[in-house]
Order: C-alpha cells, then structure tokens, then sequence
C-alpha cells in the first residue's frame, strides 16, 4: 500500500479536518495497474490532487455521471476501503474527507445545481422488498420507488456516495442536511457483494462503495463495460487482501 500525507489548514473547518496533517492509504501501483487496465492513482482533496510518479500514460474509464465519494474520517484508516481505487480507476470522480461540509458545491469544489444530483439514500427504504425493481430505484420523498423513474434518473449529472460503516455512513446523513435537495436513489442488486469475502457487510443489499459505483454507472450510462472493468480491479484487490492458500 502506499501511503500519502496533506497538510492541514489552521483555518480548516474541524468537521473535515481534526490534526494539522491526515494521511490517506491508496492502492499500490501494482493493484490498480495490473488488472483494471488503469496506471494512474488520483485522488482529489480540497484542491490537491494527488498522484503516484511511477504511473503510465493508460487512460482511466471516462465516466459521464460525476461521481463525489464523500469519506468519514474513519473509514481512510481502513486497509480495505475501495473508496480510492473507484476515483483512481474514473476520470470524473472525486474523493474528500471529512464528516460536514455547507454544500454540494462545497463538498465538490465549484458550482454544481443540487436538482441535477442525485444520493444513495440512507433511509429506511429496505430495496430486498421492491422484488423485480431495476437495479437503481428513484425513490420519492416518502422513500417509495418514483412512479416515473425514467424522469427521476433524466439529466443527472453526479451522484453523491458516503463512504464509510453503517454507522459512520448515517452520521454523514444527518451532519449534511444538503444532502435532502439531491433526488434519491437505492440500489437492488441482483447478487450478493464479492467484498464480503473479506469484510462483513450489515445488509445483504449493501455493496462496497466500488461495487455501488459500478453498478450506478452501468446503468444510468448504460454501459455495462465500466462495471465490467470496476469490478477486475475489485477481485484483484480481493485476491491481494486474501491469505495464500
């Protein structure tokens, strides 16, 4: 793994930021280069990004969706957490850090039209009652699947994904009230997460935050190829993590 640190700012907001310094582990080079067809780690921090010198000229996936992955604090301490690879491996993807933030255009880092955003909602909607519903579900304001889902899903430009436990993910729910402008989405998937081979998931719906981009991506761009290409490097960083037999 590599490891790589960022100055902090006196004047940081402490919900984002609690030490002068924080440090964030990515995937080594190897792991995202040798399988997922991607020789570039880049992760974005306020206005930092961040990349390894030893990367080649590979092209990473060109995502239409915009996809913000917003991180609790904890969760970069996890040896496991796929937040990074999924930005290493898209070109229009961003990661930041932190528990609150005033806005989308905030958490993002320029001007962005919440009513052109959607989330992966946190409610109580459970998607294993919605049957035969699509994979990614609109839901209403009273956590229904949307009578019209073609128009619910039309015109997006981003998603918004919390990365973190259960616990910590409901946590950064509730600190950013924003997040209630953006049209709501659930996932239905239809088989069960390759992640927990190697870390326990509380729901059987629930995803590692990679298998849920994947799967927004294939089908609100319908292009089942970047799940394709996502999940290689998913089972490649399964295999690292995994004991030799």
């Amino acid at each position: 793994m590599v490891n790589f640190k960022f100055p902090g700012s006196a004047g940081t907001d402490p919900g984002n930021f609690v030490h002068p310094t924080f440090s964030l582990t990515v995937p080594s080079i190897a792991q995202l280069a040798v399988v997922a067809g991607v020789a570039r780690v880049g992760i974005n921090l306020g206005d930092r990004p961040c990349y390894s010198s030893d990367m080649t000229s590979v092209e990473p996936i060109d995502n239409r969706l915009f996809v913000l992955i917003l991180q609790h604090p904890q969760e970069k301490r996890e040896a496991l957490a796929t937040a990074a690879s999924t930005c290493a491996l898209l070109s229009h993807a961003r990661l930041v850090i932190g528990l609150s933030w005033p806005n989308l255009s905030r958490a993002l880092g320029h001007s962005a039209d919440p009513k052109r955003w959607a989330v992966l909602y946190l409610g109580s909607a459970r998607p294993a009652s919605f049957g035969d519903q699509p994979e990614v579900i609109a839901l209403d304001r009273r956590g229904e699947p949307a009578d019209d889902q073609q128009a619910m899903l039309r015109g997006l430009e981003g998603v918004v994904v919390l990365d973190g436990t259960w616990k910590e993910a409901k946590t950064q729910w509730w600190r950013n009230p924003w997040l209630l402008k953006l049209r709501r989405l659930v996932l239905n998937p239809r088989r069960k997460s390759r992640y927990g081979r190697i870390r326990r998931e509380p729901r059987r719906e629930a995803l590692s935050t990679l298998e849920a981009v994947a799967l927004l991506l294939k089908h609100l761009e319908n292009r089942p190829e970047i799940e394709a290409r996502l999940l290689g490097g998913l089972d490649h960083l399964i295999a690292e993590a995994q004991p030799s037999a």
